[in-house]
């Protein structure tokens, strides 16, 4: 009968755990889903964004002969942003695949695999939905680590002022299309020579209700709800009004403490331009592991070895992630007061 021996095994090397988490789906990730901030891999653990204020200005008409205005352009502005490490240990104990034999076989690698994969598949997890966290908060403008802290405020980076929009809900003779009319022209007076093809917006339940139960808002809605159910949709996503396409996002996650917290604050919501070329990006960075030392960085790693005394196995994964708006003067947070 085979000896259970992982460490001569290339199936428990670096590289094929590394792959087998990768491969492993995300069960978390709306925005990962709609690919708003797609993966780019690098070599460093810092991201360097340059910025370059493009001048556009109107040139002034003048005799022929006469010499020309003096063309201005833009200052160059560098701004530094470390990647957050992101590491997550568990350990495999004997008493987990002792005496347990894969049905039909005496293999004893297969039980071994099988809780190695359940272990990994948990891991990467926690990995997927603290990187929707983060790229949430890419889309807020404030990035938040996993316990509330900030990692980066985007609008002190860049020297702007977040832009808010009072949708004022709770008043019956508030223009909400002229509210919405409002969201777009901020964030086509910032695209900086960005293209869009729309606007989404996030919404925390209490907004997204305010904003279907608003009487100038209630009939539309429940057109586009009837249309819907015809359809076998969920009328909460992709509701268009003004412009905009409201979706409801309601999701939280528990911190290390079992503390509770929101993506979307209450009676909060969050608008950002689609159809974007370059504004959204997740810099991975490479594991801190000697063989992966300046090599282009992957979504999640993840590598085991012996504990002492041979009494057991320690599993290590890790991600370096960081989801960056590159022009955060397009975001605008919409609030129901």
């Amino acid at each position: 009968m085979p000896i259970l021996n992982p460490w001569v095994n290339d199936a428990f090397s670096m590289a094929s755990l590394t792959d087998a988490i990768n491969i492993i789906p995300n069960n978390y990730g709306k925005i990962g889903a709609m690919n708003l901030m797609p993966i780019k891999g690098v070599a460093t653990r810092a991201i360097e964004v340059e910025e370059k204020n493009g001048i556009l200005n109107l040139i002034t008409s003048k005799p022929l002969g006469s010499p020309g205005a003096q063309n201005k352009t833009g200052k160059r502005v560098s701004r530094l942003f470390k990647v957050p490490h992101l590491p997550l240990d568990d350990t495999l104990l004997p008493a987990e695949y002792d005496g347990i034999r894969a049905f039909g076989t005496e293999n004893e690698l297969t039980p071994y695999v099988s809780i190695m994969n359940d272990k990994l598949t948990s891991m990467k997890n926690k990995h997927a939905i603290t990187l929707e966290h983060l790229r949430m908060g890419a889309l807020k403008g404030v990035i938040l680590d996993g316990d509330g802290d900030v990692l980066y405020n985007l609008y002190t980076e860049f020297g702007i002022d977040q832009k808010t929009v009072a949708f004022a809900l709770g008043n019956s003779a508030t223009k909400v299309r002229t509210k919405c009319l409002a969201v777009s022209r901020h964030i086509e007076k910032n695209l900086m020579g960005e293209t869009k093809n729309g606007v989404h917006v996030l919404c925390s339940e209490g907004f997204f209700d305010a904003l279907i139960e608003h009487p100038n808002v209630k009939a539309a809605y429940e057109n586009h709800g009837e249309a819907s159910d015809r359809l076998g949709g969920d009328p909460r996503e992709g509701f268009k009004f003004g412009g905009l396409v409201f979706e409801e996002y309601n999701a939280s996650a528990p911190d290390a403490e079992g503390n509770t917290r929101k993506f979307i604050a209450d009676n909060e919501a969050h608008a950002y331009p689609t159809g974007t070329m370059d504004t959204f990006s997740t810099y991975v960075a490479p594991a801190d592991f000697v063989e992966t030392a300046n090599t282009i960085g992957l979504p999640f790693y993840a590598k085991q070895e012996p504990r002492k005394f041979n009494r057991g196995i320690d599993l290590h994964t890790q991600s370096n992630p960081l989801p960056l708006c590159k022009r955060p003067g397009i975001l605008v947070k919409l609030t129901v007061a």
